[in-house]
């Protein structure tokens, strides 16, 4: 088993940053490719990032590529998204959630994420 903490999320105004932490415990988080997902009200759940197990190779989905960055610390057993230049259609429950696949083999499917941190709430104001 793997569990995942999301945190970071908040209120921020339109053109803001935040940064979003998932802390990993249980089995070995470098063996795990990573990738955060959002869902908004009424909405499905949306890939945004992925990232391969030693932090080395992302893949994004085309409409976040350049103002979100994920990145891990697999010392610290952490992944990260950064996110900038932020809207306020970027408002949702941001998810991070691990898997056995490689980084980009369908990464933006769900169901081939093997663990999933509870979400963290990402309001953007206008």
């Amino acid at each position: 088993q793997v569990q995942l903490v999301e945190s970071g999320g908040g209120l921020v105004q339109a053109g803001g940053s935040l940064r979003l932490s998932c802390a990993a415990s249980g089995r070995t988080f470098s063996n795990y490719a990573m990738g955060w997902f959002r869902q908004a009200p009424g909405a499905e759940r949306e890939f945004v990032a992925s990232i391969g197990r030693i932090g080395t190779n992302t893949y994004y989905t085309e409409s976040m590529k350049g103002r979100f960055t994920i990145s891990r610390d697999n010392a610290k057993n952490t992944v990260y998204l950064q996110m900038n230049s932020l809207k306020p259609e970027d408002t949702a429950v941001y998810y991070c959630a691990a898997r056995l696949w490689p980084y980009s083999v369908r990464a933006g499917v769900p169901s081939t994420y093997d663990y999933w941190g509870q979400g963290t709430q990402v309001t953007v104001s206008s």
